[in-house]
């Protein structure tokens, strides 16, 4: 595991990141309760989010009621910090994020609000924070997770963002995500 130090070391790399648009690198479906499947193309609908991933089964333990948050529908992570956490590319699904992109995720670049263009779909940027989990932890260690948690971190969003479908469509890896 890569330890804070080596991570700050490499800012610079996550800072050059494009900003207007970007490119999605992969895409990972969640079947089930910790199984990833890598796909090239994929549905992202509306309603159900990413179809074939188990978003809207799981719920969210932030709603009173257990069920699931659509401001939490679809996660995205910058590909260039998943690299460097991972490690390893065989290792990204490990993430737990559906979206991975080559695009900056900072909150100066994409607002709450900000509409991204992926394939045919359409996702919105929502204001729910993407802070990592105990699995997320487990997997790159309690240095990656005090790292994309410190306030450079969190403004960065280098644990990624959350976002909701507002147009269903079809995506594939190697789409461009653009701004709207």
């Amino acid at each position: 595991m890569i330890d804070i130090t080596q991570l700050d070391s490499k800012m610079d790399f996550i800072r050059e990141t494009p900003q207007g648009e970007g490119v999605l690198v992969m895409i990972v479906r969640r079947p089930g309760i910790g199984a990833r499947e890598v796909v090239e193309t994929a549905e992202l609908d509306v309603r159900d989010g990413l179809l074939g991933d188990v978003w809207k089964l799981r719920g969210s333990w932030r709603k009173r009621n257990g069920k699931p948050d659509p401001e939490m529908q679809v996660t995205m992570i910058n590909a260039r910090v998943l690299g460097l956490l991972a490690q390893h590319k065989d290792r990204w699904t490990l993430a737990g994020d559906q979206l991975v992109v080559d695009l900056d995720l900072s909150i100066d670049n994409l607002p709450a609000g900000t509409k991204l263009a992926l394939g045919s779909a359409i996702i919105e940027v929502t204001a729910q924070p993407h802070t990592g989990c105990r699995k997320f932890g487990a997997h790159f260690g309690p240095d990656a997770v005090k790292w994309v948690n410190s306030s450079i971190g969190r403004q960065l969003r280098l644990r990624g963002l959350n976002a909701k479908v507002v147009r269903s469509g079809s995506i594939a890896v190697s789409d461009i995500v653009r701004k709207l």
